[in-house]
């Protein structure tokens, strides 16, 4: 399956979720029309693959191993907790991911340096979960 398109069916699911997920979170889909499109194909891909939509910008040993964790199906746990995509999918209007709300040592605030939040009364749902993050980040090396 990782080697076929998704259907038309999935990139349109997934292109409403981006979409709804830009408004509730404040955030805009990258500049760059190819790199929203890469995202999206890929997060199509393997919601048709795992019956989720896996973050396509990591590398996993396993997918459907990672699938069953909540940590990198987007709108992954670092989206949620600190605003921040890896994958430059939701990113300010200046095209760069918030990087305000990330731990001194996280490799984000190293490459973008800091990037303020444009609405910072938006998103961040799971803001309170910050700690549990970082200790699975520590424990999980996910």
């Amino acid at each position: 399956m990782a080697n076929q398109a998704p259907s038309e069916k999935s990139l349109k699911k997934i292109e409403r979720f981006v979409q709804h997920f830009c408004e509730k979170s404040g955030m805009n889909t990258h500049s760059d029309k190819s790199i929203t499109d890469s995202i999206v194909k890929g997060l199509a891909a393997n919601l048709e693959e795992l019956g989720k939509p896996l973050c396509p910008c990591r590398f996993y040993p396993d997918k459907k191993e990672e699938a069953k964790h909540r940590t990198w199906i987007c709108a992954c746990d670092d989206m949620q907790v600190y605003k921040y995509c890896h994958c430059l999918l939701f990113v300010t209007p200046e095209g760069f991911p918030v990087t305000e709300y990330l731990p001194e040592d996280h490799e984000g605030r190293s490459t973008y340096g800091l990037v303020k939040d444009p609405t910072p009364e938006l998103g961040r749902k799971l803001r309170d979960h910050a700690e549990a993050r970082e200790k699975e980040r520590r424990e999980r090396h996910s």
